[in-house]
């Protein structure tokens, strides 16, 4: 029987792993992705290279010219690697409204809802929005049972 192989697999040159790249983002913001994504090296593998960009503006622009607050880039060659970017300009006005710990529970959902598009493309599927809130919802619910606080 043939081992199936993930696109992200065969990037040539590239080291695996979830980064974040964070430094133009909100320091918070930066701080909880960063442990998140600690926690998620511990549960899953990421067989390409996937950096998660923290952008400090409110929102970023997609490929179709959308304004959106993350994005995920999925390449159509193996040439190009995956990539997410997250807005975080909005955490001071999302802070005042919903507290610290909500706040950055979605940025912490907005990085899973992207994951689950990765895996999406890494499995060689088209991207849909179905299912996507429930997994992403799934995958941060299972961290705050494990974490104290974002």
């Amino acid at each position: 029987m043939q081992e199936q192989v993930s696109r992200g697999s065969m990037l040539p040159g590239r080291a695996p792993g979830l980064r974040v790249r964070g430094h133009r983002g909100h320091p918070e913001v930066r701080r909880a992705v960063i442990r998140f994504a600690r926690w998620l090296r511990t549960i899953r593998r990421f067989p390409t290279v996937l950096p998660i960009y923290l952008l400090s503006s409110e929102r970023v622009r997609t490929l179709d010219g959308k304004l959106a607050s993350a994005s995920f880039f999925a390449p159509s060659s193996l040439a190009s690697a995956p990539y997410i970017r997250i807005a975080t300009g909005d955490y001071p006005r999302l802070k005042r409204t919903w507290g610290r710990d909500n706040a950055l529970a979605a940025y912490l959902c907005s990085v899973a809802h992207e994951l689950v598009h990765y895996d999406q493309w890494d499995a060689g599927s088209d991207l849909t929005e179905r299912g996507v809130a429930r997994r992403a919802s799934d995958l941060v619910d299972r961290y705050a049972r494990e974490v104290d606080r974002p």
